[in-house]
């Protein structure tokens, strides 16, 4: 039993639930800056307002994993990703505080200061996850000893931004195929042109993407073209990714729709994992410093015994989300214990 791939396997699954789970509400956020009246806004809302904390359990799943089964890797991108962290970290709270702080005062200009602390702190997200998976891809300054030997600015070269910008597209149109499902009527069917609108910019940007990571990191071809699995992943992806305007279109059920944005990015995760295996970290100092699922884990007794707590823990979380979604299935409803 290989426990290093399955750790990296256990890891990947956790940073896509969390990608799934809280992309669409991190879009909601975002579009919840081109809402047209406070009732809509309210709707936003409300529609992610039972589940938004519950998906960040994930993220924070997938760090505390990290942590214990690859402690290297834990180490050298929070310690090189610092100040983007702590600027994630804010927008977060933001975006927290301001669901509980919209409804304390009926006054305009309070509410319209949150709903754009809302907007904002999910759209900053957004952008930084695509931002940090950029990074990786491309490879970081990483040295002999793991430490990071860039600069914040280094962070936002143009391949990141460009990964940022798709993420940050897609997660909008995850966002909008879940309130397609969530909302009924004139708002659902903006809703659905905003999926038509954002699927045509996350097409051209995921293709300029794939051109650069050709010359950015090119690194990542390297005998996966051979390799069934990648071609398996791709597949997905493209099928995925080209049913969102068929079952988006009019009469089409939104559920298909949401199912089909979430398959794309299940595609999309397969593919940087099988072109990443095993590296975590890549270096662009020296290969030889490139941090891996073997040469920066922790011992097999540990790994382990992380992989029982994570068969007993694994069930209930996802249990949880299951009756979670279940209970606060349907239209969202607007009562006087709304948001």
């Amino acid at each position: 039993m290989d426990l290093h791939l399955i750790w990296f396997l256990l890891l990947g699954v956790l940073l896509l639930g969390y990608g799934i789970l809280d992309g669409f509400d991190l879009g909601v956020g975002v579009l919840h800056l081109f809402a047209k009246n406070d009732h809509e806004r309210r709707i936003h809302i409300n529609a992610i307002g039972p589940v938004w904390d519950g998906n960040e359990v994930w993220l924070l799943t997938g760090g505390g994993a990290m942590f214990a089964a690859f402690p290297e890797v834990y180490a050298s991108v929070f310690s090189g990703f610092y100040l983007a962290f702590m600027l994630l970290l804010l927008a977060l709270i933001l975006r927290a505080v301001s669901l509980e702080f919209r409804h304390q005062l009926h006054s305009p200009g309070w509410k319209r200061l949150w709903d754009w602390c809302f907007g904002i702190g999910s759209l900053v997200p957004a952008l930084l996850y695509g931002v940090a998976i950029g990074n990786i891809l491309r490879g970081l300054p990483i040295d002999a000893d793991g430490n990071y030997q860039g600069t914040f600015f280094g962070l936002l070269n143009p391949y990141a931004l460009v990964v940022g910008l798709f993420t940050l597209t897609f997660f909008t149109m995850h966002g909008a195929a879940w309130m397609a499902m969530k909302t009924e009527g004139a708002l659902q069917e903006r809703m659905r042109r905003w999926i038509s609108g954002t699927w045509m910019a996350v097409v051209v940007l995921y293709l300029v993407a794939t051109l650069f990571t050709y010359f950015e990191a090119g690194y990542l071809l390297d005998g996966v073209l051979s390799n069934p699995l990648f071609w398996a992943a791709f597949l997905v992806t493209l099928a995925s990714m080209a049913a969102v305007p068929v079952v988006n279109g009019k009469g089409g059920s939104p559920l298909r729709t949401f199912l089909a944005t979430s398959m794309t990015l299940v595609g999309m995760f397969a593919l940087v994992g099988v072109s990443l295996f095993p590296k975590l970290v890549p270096s662009t100092l020296n290969e030889a410093f490139t941090l891996t699922a073997y040469n920066a884990s922790s011992s097999d007794l540990t790994l382990t015994v992380m992989l029982v707590i994570a068969l007993i823990g694994m069930p209930i979380v996802l249990a949880y989300n299951v009756y979670i979604y279940k209970t606060f299935a349907g239209k969202v409803e607007i009562g006087e214990d709304s948001y």
